[in-house]
């Protein structure tokens, strides 16, 4: 199933917050994967940022659960960089009151 509404997609500040930061007690560890497999930082998030949108749109995703907060969605998809390729876990909530995902979590998963 496509992400609904995937073209709506918001990032927030999670990759800079969490997921890319080596200062986060949990993020550090992914912000390390990120690095060694792709060669992404906070630098170039960008690469990241664009993956993930287009994902968001195209990408094949999967129900997780529903809970009170709203709808989980597990999306995996492939990302090549010129440092290597990996396939990336990306999270995504779309909350009760709202009718578009929100990043929750990602890291590279092989």
């Amino acid at each position: 199933m496509k992400l609904p509404n995937g073209d709506k997609a918001e990032l927030g500040d999670k990759l800079e917050r969490y997921c890319l930061n080596y200062e986060h007690q949990k993020g550090k560890h992914k912000a390390l994967l990120f690095e060694k497999r792709l060669g992404i930082t906070i630098a170039n998030k960008v690469i990241l940022e664009q993956a993930l949108q287009e994902a968001a749109i195209e990408g094949e995703a999967e129900l997780f659960k529903i809970d009170q907060y709203g709808t989980h969605y597990d999306l995996a998809f492939s990302l090549c960089t010129d440092v290597g390729e990996s396939l990336v876990l990306s999270c995504w909530i779309i909350k009760i009151t709202e009718d578009f995902p929100r990043l929750t979590n990602t890291y590279p998963i092989d």
